[in-house]
């Protein structure tokens, strides 16, 4: 049996080696590394994929991020409405700009931002929403959309984990996650079920005027060569990440196909052990995996863990501390938010490795590891 990884790439590009060699050693003969074809070529399939009219591709997701509050003509001090379950770049950037974030609680189910909690959080200073589509679910957009509409916010949609979900509207629409809000933004981190093989990023809206800004933004805040409109700053998507992106595009739908099977095979599996509450499927969400995060209950984590590192069985926490409760926003006073149920959720989830080259004796053994410790708890 090969080893166990959280995500296997050397395989997955194994299977994709000569169209990635190919397509990477088209774009250093032609040396047009920086805003070649290949770029303008992978925006324009990304467009038709997500069903948007613009796609910006930069340099990575965090850019995307503060990229997408920068174009809101946000000021110090405003406030951002967003969850505290998350990785860090959602809530880092709305410091750097010196926006407050407001921390809400997440549904314990879905763990995506509970939309009940958020009218109670917002106050005469907040001018947006950042929902994230956590682990590869969907947020609750329809609810989202109407609060952010009736009180006259902007939402920017972190989709960095969700990318080719599909969101399951009330009218019966179907749209891809990241394109119902004013902005969307993901990320191409290796490890994405869409990604490079380094850094990037895009943001899509269907706003020209949103889009326009975006793209002047990113590029030094000129829309004419040497003359700068605005502060901006410099974040471009590089040509050969973008021809490695347009191999593995097409392959997406499949390729989140594939995690949906894993994660069928380990709920098929886990149905036997109370002790492990798998991930919950919204019903207007078609899950897309990227992380398989269960929620422990009676079983030491830490301790399972060990043993399953001992049985060569890979496994992760997301999110040990959550953003509220990081050194960095000490001066907000957000560690004594009360958000039990992301401090519920930081203590118990752990998440198993799933990936689209997951081999069914590697699925057995990681199955059977945990299956084991479980019992021996007992």
């Amino acid at each position: 049996m090969k080893n166990i990884q959280m995500v296997d790439l050397i395989t997955q590009y194994a299977e994709i080696k000569s169209d990635v060699n190919s397509a990477i050693l088209n774009v250093i003969e032609n040396a047009q590394f920086i805003n070649g074809p290949e770029v303008q070529k992978f925006q324009a399939e990304m467009q038709n994929y997500l069903g948007v009219k613009h796609v910006i591709p930069v340099a990575n997701g965090t850019d995307a991020l503060q990229i997408a509050l920068m174009a809101l003509d946000l000021k110090p001090g405003d406030e951002v409405i967003t969850p505290s379950y998350t990785y860090i770049a959602t809530t880092e950037v709305m410091a750097l700009l010196g926006l407050k974030p407001v921390f809400v609680d997440v549904d314990p189910d879905t763990f995506c931002i509970n939309f009940n909690l958020i009218e109670a959080a917002i106050t005469p200073k907040t001018k947006a929403i950042v929902p994230v589509h956590l682990y590869g679910q969907s947020a609750p957009m329809n609810e989202i959309m109407a609060i952010a509409n009736k009180h006259n916010l902007f939402v920017v949609e972190d989709n960095a984990q969700a990318i080719g979900c599909d969101y399951y509207h009330t009218d019966t629409k179907i749209s891809k996650t990241g394109t119902i809000g004013h902005i969307g933004c993901t990320s191409f981190f290796p490890s994405k079920n869409l990604g490079c093989y380094g850094d990037g990023g895009a943001m899509c809206t269907n706003d020209d005027d949103l889009a326009a800004k975006i793209r002047m933004i990113a590029n030094h805040g000129q829309s004419k060569r040497y003359y700068h409109d605005v502060v901006g700053c410099n974040s471009r998507l590089d040509s050969i990440q973008a021809a490695v992106l347009r191999i593995k595009l097409p392959k997406l739908d499949a390729y989140n196909d594939k995690r949906r099977a894993v994660a069928d095979a380990y709920d098929t599996y886990f149905s036997q052990y109370p002790e492990i509450k798998t991930p919950v499927r919204a019903l207007n969400s078609k899950h897309v995996f990227h992380q398989y995060t269960v929620q422990l209950e009676g079983i030491d984590r830490d301790a399972m863990q060990t043993f399953l590192e001992s049985k060569g069985v890979p496994s992760m926490i997301y999110y040990p501390v959550p953003a509220h409760k990081q050194k960095m926003f000490e001066h907000f006073g957000s560690a004594s938010t009360d958000l039990p149920v992301t401090d519920w959720l930081t203590k118990r989830v752990i998440s198993f490795p799933i990936h689209t080259e997951m081999e069914e004796e590697q699925l057995n053994h990681i199955c059977q590891s945990i299956g084991a410790f479980i019992e021996s708890q007992r």
